[in-house]
């Protein structure tokens, strides 16, 4: 008989008059190790099953399997569709597009939750295939990923190219467009002013960007019609069905269908374009054989060789020729289509609305002291608030992007008590906030008096309506773009008296949307204009 005492700091084992053989004692601890094993999984997996149940998913829609929630998007109307089932299912809800989650966000208060809260998580950009071609791997201003590329990009757009002297600096072009635009006019007695709104703010980041030769005429004679058709190409693309962003790895689907062959095409014309322009700005510099640099620098394409050669020289994302023709791309989409949308939205609710088009076509007479044979300047823009006010509420009704460019989380979040998962694409429906009934008093009314007294933000700072975004990702150009605006509507209406072509009501004229990254009417809007001098 032999007695075996074991003794551990919690367990004591004893066992007593047993004849215990070696086999015996090997299966004992092996059963012990088993229970363990068991106990520690069990407690694992109970572990995992309270997290999980404390998670939550956001509200959303069944989906099917594969397609996920993309049957229920109108290809004619996604806007309203997703408006439509944010109404149904809540502000926050989560859509399966294919494979790819996609919060969608209507609501101002859960925007700036995420603005004040969790900014940087939302400041990723999802792999878009039209970005990826078009903008040279995404490594523009607006498509970069969040990290150091973006932040250097976000810095010369802030501090370089968009500031507020750079801004400026560029008043001469866009007092002569307006004066080529107001003379055009003179000339019509139909004026199309989508098109005219368009070709005049495309001719204003063409010599902004590129030089005044750049800013009139076809190919020969270096931009205008060529390239607004090769821009127009190009936002088609941005704004068209992907195949391959919805179902990575089919991009072969996009191939079958030709997208790929036009994305080629595009990309290649211009990339032929921005490679002559830069040879000649820089053979332009040679011939000076010194660096143009401060007031010299007439446009922007001065300002990126230098930050270019300065980069090759010391280091930075710059020294890659590909991101200066990105960035150059870019400010093109951005600049020529928001603006003209803008202005031509602007008009269109002008000319539906009599009262209000008297009343600022007054506020401008008073302006110029009843000098109706001049052009309004820049220098008289600030006192104009009817007219501020009036575009601001055009930017209510008609965000020129109504679904913001689409984020991607950077890392898993909490929003409103539901778990965001990383990698989640999020869309931010402007479009659905600024006309909120539970915001805005009569909201799809125009009524720019809404904003008198009343200190509402456009530019990213208030949450009731953000038509160029916000945080780390709003648009840096939101100076560049409202100045032309602004004068072009000043002087649009202050120099002429606009009314509807004979036989129409202004309740006949369409006011749908085209489909598109931005928004134009659908229809092109076709004034009478009277000279008034």
């Amino acid at each position: 008989m032999r007695c075996i005492y074991a003794k551990s700091k919690t367990l004591i084992f004893m066992y007593t008059c047993v004849d215990i053989t070696m086999e015996q004692q090997v299966f004992f601890y092996l059963q012990l190790l088993l229970i363990f094993l068991i106990s520690f999984l069990l407690l694992n997996i109970l572990a995992k099953t309270h997290k999980t149940e404390k998670k939550k998913d956001p509200p959303g829609p069944w989906r099917l399997p594969i397609v996920g929630n993309l049957f229920l998007l109108n290809p004619n109307k996604p806007l309203r569709s997703l408006i439509s089932l944010s109404n149904k299912h809540g502000p926050l809800i989560l859509l399966h597009f294919g494979s790819i989650p996609t919060l969608v966000v209507s609501s101002g208060d859960i925007a700036e939750e995420i603005f004040t809260k969790h900014d940087l998580t939302f400041s990723g950009r999802p792999f878009l295939t039209a970005a990826k071609k078009l903008l040279y791997n995404s490594s523009s201003i607006t498509f970069a990923t969040y990290g150091d590329h973006w932040r250097q990009a976000r810095k010369i757009a802030t501090l370089e190219l968009l500031s507020s002297r750079r801004v400026r600096s560029f008043e001469v072009v866009r007092r002569e467009e307006v004066e080529k635009l107001v003379a055009t006019i003179r000339d019509l007695s139909i004026a199309n002013l989508s098109e005219l709104t368009l070709s005049f703010a495309n001719n204003v980041v063409c010599r902004a960007a590129l030089g005044d030769e750049f800013g009139d005429g076809g190919y020969g004679g270096k931009g205008g019609v060529w390239l607004h058709q090769l821009l127009s190409e190009t936002q088609s693309l941005f704004g068209g069905f992907c195949v391959a962003d919805f179902f990575p790895g089919m991009e072969w689907i996009d191939r079958l269908r030709g997208f790929h062959a036009r994305m080629e095409k595009n990309f290649e014309e211009m990339n032929t374009f921005f490679d002559r322009v830069i040879y000649e700005h820089d053979l332009k510099i040679r011939e000076k054989e010194e660096e143009i640099r401060g007031e010299e620098e007439k446009d922007l394409v001065h300002v990126l060789l230098r930050l270019h050669k300065a980069a090759v020289l010391h280091g930075g994302f710059l020294s890659n020729i590909d991101h200066v023709k990105a960035i150059l791309v870019e400010v093109f989409i951005a600049g020529t289509d928001t603006s003209s949308a803008t202005i031509t939205w602007t008009m269109t609710e002008l000319i539906r609305n009599p009262r209000v088009l008297k009343k600022l076509q007054e506020e401008l007479q008073q302006a110029t002291n009843g000098n109706s044979h001049r052009l309004i300047q820049e220098s008289e823009l600030e006192k104009l608030e009817y007219l501020k006010q009036v575009i601001k509420e055009s930017l209510r009704l008609k965000p020129p992007v109504p679904l913001l460019v689409p984020r991607e989380t950077i890392q898993e979040c909490e929003i409103q008590g539901y778990t965001i998962p990383a990698y989640t694409r999020v869309i931010f429906n402007a479009a659905a906030i600024s006309t909120d009934p539970n915001i805005w008093e009569k909201p799809l009314e125009f009524w720019p008096e809404r904003f008198e007294g009343r200190d509402v933000d456009f530019k990213g700072h208030d949450f009731k309506m953000f038509p160029f975004g916000f945080g780390r990702r709003k648009c840096p150009g939101i100076n560049f773009a409202m100045v032309i605006v602004e004068l072009a509507l000043a002087n649009l209406l202050h120099c002429f008296d606009w009314s509807i072509p004979n036989g129409m009501k202004a309740e006949d004229i369409n006011m749908e949307e085209a489909i598109g990254v931005t928004t134009h009417k659908k229809e092109a809007l076709c004034l009478v204009a009277k000279p008034k001098w």
